[in-house]
Order: C-alpha cells, then structure tokens, then sequence
C-alpha cells in the first residue's frame, strides 16, 4: 500500500514539474495576444494589446507618442489560475497616424525579453509617419554603414518614389535600393552620388506629399596633432603661459579640442579657438593661457582632439621655478686630457640654468673663438677641431643672465698629449758606416712627447763573418 501511494505522488509530483516547466519555458518572454507581426487600423480608432508574462511588465511605445497623451491607458493586473502571472493591457484611443510603429512588450529587469507588433496607422492626409517642413532632414553617410532615408509611411501598400534633386527618380532593385515601409529607402552601397538634396514622394488622390533629406559625409580623418613645444616647457612664477595646439584634419572636419592640466578645476586659464581653411585640409587651433603661473601649475598639459570616433592626443610637461638659477660644475675633474691629431674634442662642463644664459668661451683669458678658426661653440659647448698640441691651456667658461645680473664662471685645464718622437729617426741614412776598432763613439738620440717620454738603449750584435742578420735570425 505505502509503495502504491509513493508512486502516486511521485507521479503526480512529475505532471507537476512537466507543467511548471512547460510554464517557464512559454514565458521566458512574454507574450502577445496578437497572432500576426503587424496590425493595421485606421486613423481615430482605438488601439488595445494584452500582454502576459512571469515577471512585472513594461511597454515601449513609438517616439512620436507623447507621453502626456490623454488616449493612452495601461492597465496592470496578475493574472493566471493562481494569480502567479502578470499581465498588462495598452490602450491608445484614437489613434493618429504619427502613431505608427513598433510596439514592445518586454520585462522591467530583462530588456533583452520582450515581443513585439508594428502597427500601421493608416491616414490619407497623412502617408508619411513624419509630417516635414520644408527644411530637409540631415542624413549621414557612414563608411561601411547603410544609407536610410527614413520616410516611414502610415500605410505599408503606399507606393512611394525616391528622387534626388531636381527630379532623378531612383528606381528601386531590392538589391542596392531597398524600399522597407516600416524604415524607408536603404542605399547598402552608398557612393559620393548620394552627396546632395533627395526626397521621397507619393501621390493620394491627386495630392502630392513629400519628406526632403539632405545626405552628409561626416570626415573624421584627423591628419596630424602637434603643440608649439614639443619637449617640457620652462618658466618662472609669475610669467605667463600659452600652449598652442594644433590639429589639421581633412575637408569638412568636425573636431572638438579639450585640454587636461594640473589646475583644472580652480585655474583662471584662458582657451580660445581659431579655424582656417588651406586649398587640402582645415586647421583648427586651441591656445590655453595662464596669465601668472604659480608652482601648483607645473605638470602634464594634455590636448585632447577628437572627431567623431577618431581620438588623437599631444601632450608636454610644464616646469615652474621659483626664481633664475645657475648651476655650473666641473664633469669630473677641473683637468681634461686629449689627444693632438684627435677629429674633435668637445669641453663641456656640467651646466643647468634658466632662463637660457649668455656663453663666452675664453682660453688663457683671451675670447677663444677669436684665438683659432678651429674653436666654436655648440650650445654650452667648446668644440676643438684637429686637436694640436698648441690647444693646451687654460679654458674659462662665462656665464650670465644680464637680465637678473645673474653670473657664473668656471675653469678648466686641457692637456694635449703628444705621441712620442725620435728626431734621428726622420734622418737616419741606411748604411751607418764604419768606425775604427777600439775607437771612442757617441751616440745621439733626441726624443719629444707629451709628456716626456722614458728613453732605453738597447745593443743587438753584428753578425758573425759570413752570416746575414736574416740567416742568423
């Protein structure tokens, strides 16, 4: 008896579980009592859809709906055998023939759960969902993207033409030129043909309606991004500060310049803008001023250029120093060595200032650019070509900012080493000649180098009698 009354139950609990499932599975969106895709009514009827879902329902109506319209009614209500339903019914009295779209039922908490009916508001006076004035609609063309002419009509048997300016007519092929009631004419391929005025028309009962669209070609190539200082820029407190960036961009560019910076928040920083038009580009300028720097303004100046989904950036840092500043020292000994016959030999001490200072060279207390051809400056730099010996002495840095009576000198001693020498060597004669046995010589040998170079004598032997020195080697 107890295992008869298990097998009820369990099956029982199964027919359950089967119509649970077969519940869930049904409203995992909700559900429309529409049997078709799309209704058509007729202008000042009324409008009524019901909707039945698991969860709490919302309806997404046409755009062209106003929200504060009087004619519209939502009733919400659960609904099923156990009331574990919810269900939601739309009413729109009378509709109008901007009404017509689509209209979606979907869940609060699930956007992606919905279904959806369009309808057709049908109206004589009205073919197009979209009454126009007569300034034309602007249309983008988008690389890579449909061109649509949205002329949504009121009724889907209206018969409608597209013609560009001033009477081209289009004829669709369902191929490149698709005609869709509920979105318009879609051109799949857009070429710069579609660059111009087109509008739509139809005729009913004699009368002809119209929406005007003007296509566009939105450019958002941005060619090139650069500021007026491309490494960090210096400046003491108190001077002011101007940034120029500089974007060029193709023709009929739309860019927009924004900066970031330290003081952003609270600054009394200046923007202004400027465009000019070049026979290939535009260019578009941004300039940031501040007035006075102060201390807290130093940091990373950033242009940020975008058009469209295009995105460029330039960007420097800004140093503020409290006041002018000199800083010279030697690189690691007050002496430099070099050598005569080197290509080049630079001095260059270990020098930090600002503002940029004035720079003298001298050599023994004489200008040394004046001294020599071979001596000239590169920044802070003495640069020696053709190193000769006589280039050896004493080499004084002048430093000056005149301007804040700000002066630095430094001194550096250069030696000129010399590859040592023997003079003899340039007039020795091939064979030495004889000397009497026994007899006293002297032997000279005159050297030169710097520095002074060690001598040693050395004796090799004569060969013996009948030997060369190649067969005795």
């Amino acid at each position: 008896m107890l295992e008869l009354f298990l097998m009820m139950l369990c099956g029982l609990s199964s027919r359950v579980l089967a119509k649970d499932a077969e519940a869930k599975g049904r409203f995992s969106s909700p559900v429309l009592d529409v049997s078709d895709r799309q209704l058509v009514l007729e202008k000042d009827q009324t409008l009524q859809l019901n909707c039945r879902g698991r969860w709490e329902l919302k309806w997404d109506i046409p755009s062209d709906v106003p929200k504060g319209y009087s004619g519209t009614h939502v009733e919400i209500s659960r609904c099923g055998k156990q009331a574990v339903h919810y269900c939601s019914r739309l009413t729109i009295s009378p509709v109008l023939g901007q009404h017509t779209g689509s209209y979606r039922c979907r869940y609060v908490h699930k956007q992606h759960k919905f279904s959806s009916v369009y309808v057709y508001i049908t109206d004589s006076q009205r073919p197009f969902v979209k009454v126009q004035t007569e300034i034309p609609d602007v249309v983008y063309i988008k690389e890579g993207q449909n061109l649509v002419f949205p002329c949504r009509v009121t009724n889907p048997h209206t018969k409608v033409s597209l013609i560009k300016f001033p009477s081209l007519k289009l004829e669709t092929d369902q191929r490149n030129i698709v005609w869709n009631s509920r979105q318009g004419f879609i051109i799949r391929s857009p070429t710069y043909f579609y660059i111009g005025l087109f509008h739509c028309e139809t005729v009913i009962n004699g009368t002809t309606y119209t929406n005007k669209f003007l296509t566009h070609r939105p450019v958002n190539k941005i060619q090139d991004v650069y500021l007026n200082n491309t490494g960090s820029v210096q400046a003491l407190r108190g001077e002011m500060l101007a940034l120029n960036c500089t974007v060029t961009a193709e023709w009929n560019s739309r860019v927009s310049i924004s900066w970031t910076y330290p003081r952003q928040a609270n600054s009394t920083a200046l923007i202004s803008r400027r465009i000019t038009r070049s026979r290939t580009n535009m260019v578009f300028y941004s300039v940031i001023t501040i007035p006075k720097l102060r201390k807290d303004d130093r940091g990373v100046y950033t242009c940020h250029v975008a058009s469209g989904p295009a995105k460029r950036q330039a960007n420097t840092s800004v140093i503020v120093y409290d006041q002018p500043f000199i800083r010279l020292k030697h690189r690691e000994s007050p002496v430099v060595q070099a050598y005569a016959g080197q290509k080049s030999f630079r001095l260059s001490p270990k020098l930090r200032a600002f503002p940029e200072p004035e720079i003298i060279w001298l050599k023994d207390g004489r200008v040394a650019a004046e001294q020599c051809s071979r001596y000239h400056t590169d920044g802070y730099t003495l640069v020696i070509r053709d190193v000769a010996e006589e280039d050896a002495g004493v080499y004084t840095i002048l430093t000056g900012i005149q301007k804040f009576g700000l002066y630095r000198n430094l001194t550096l001693t250069l030696v000129v080493h010399v590859k040592p020498r023997i003079g003899e060597k340039a007039v020795a004669v091939q064979d030495p000649g004889t000397v009497p046995r026994s007899s006293r010589q002297a032997l000279r040998c005159t050297s030169y180098g710097i520095p002074a170079p060690h001598m040693r004598w050395l004796w090799q032997p004569c060969p013996p009698k009948g030997l060369s020195p190649a067969r005795l080697a």
